[in-house]
């Protein structure tokens, strides 16, 4: 447990009457891409939000490379990037602002901002853009400019909660191969989506959540070859009764 990137124990979280995290165990090698996949209200989001520091769980244990995620928060913060959900980008700042307040706030000097940015912006496929308006942004570059936003520091950790969602094929694809590049600098990622097939192509373990309890964990070539079915989609299906974007 003390070598692994994210390690979780019986992790509970409570909402009023509500159980949004149930008992969750599980493990995260470093340098490995983590798919957590579960239908909407399942309990992702809030599952990282616990990692993060952002909820405190009502039982259980989890760290981020050995640091306890509710004692030692300020050194986690330092080893982990967040692209949450919901974008967080100021639409009057143009996109290299966006970027730049995210390095001030990271303390990043000048030179490193600057070269970071650069080539983040790069990648992304937002350079030819960085001086536009964010509110001029299609929803799609407004996703990758969060991407940007939350590698600016070169974390060691990476937290991506639906990063591909509204993106165009063309652009999933390209932040597809982003993710591949991060596993190659030794990254680890962990990942919600609602895509199985980005799943299945990304991912080197991936934890299926249901009501709050995960319900299965295993690289996805044995899932589907234990549930005797053709992709993760159908094992999705098998051991949920429903489609992926059907709300409990």
């Amino acid at each position: 447990m003390v070598n692994a990137a994210i390690a979780v124990e019986n992790l509970v979280k409570k909402f009023e009457d509500v159980t949004a995290v149930n008992n969750v165990s599980f493990q995260i090698e470093k340098g490995e891409i983590f798919g957590l996949l579960g239908p909407n209200g399942a309990g992702k989001t809030t599952a990282v939000n616990i990692l993060c520091g952002l909820l405190k769980p009502t039982s259980g244990y989890a760290t981020i490379n050995g640091y306890d995620v509710q004692k030692e928060g300020e050194k986690i913060k330092k080893l982990i990037g967040v692209c949450p959900q919901e974008n967080a980008v100021y639409p009057y700042l143009t996109g290299i602002e966006n970027v730049e307040l995210f390095g001030d706030l990271y303390a990043l000097g000048t030179e490193d901002l600057i070269k970071r940015s650069s080539v983040l912006l790069e990648k992304l496929g937002l350079s030819n853009d960085a001086r536009r308006k964010v509110e001029k942004y299609s929803g799609g570059m407004k996703r990758r400019l969060s991407l940007v936003m939350a590698l600016i520091h070169d974390p060691q950790i990476v937290f991506l909660d639906e990063p591909t969602v509204g993106m165009d094929p063309q652009s999933r694809r390209a932040i597809w191969d982003f993710m591949k590049d991060l596993k190659k600098e030794g990254k680890t990622v962990f990942l919600t989506t609602h895509y199985m097939e980005e799943a299945e192509v990304l991912c080197d373990q991936v934890g299926i959540i249901d009501q709050g309890r995960l319900i299965i964990l295993d690289t996805p070539e044995n899932l589907v070859l234990k549930n005797s079915v053709e992709n993760l989609e159908e094992v999705f299906i098998k051991l949920t009764g429903r489609k992926i974007r059907e709300e409990i």
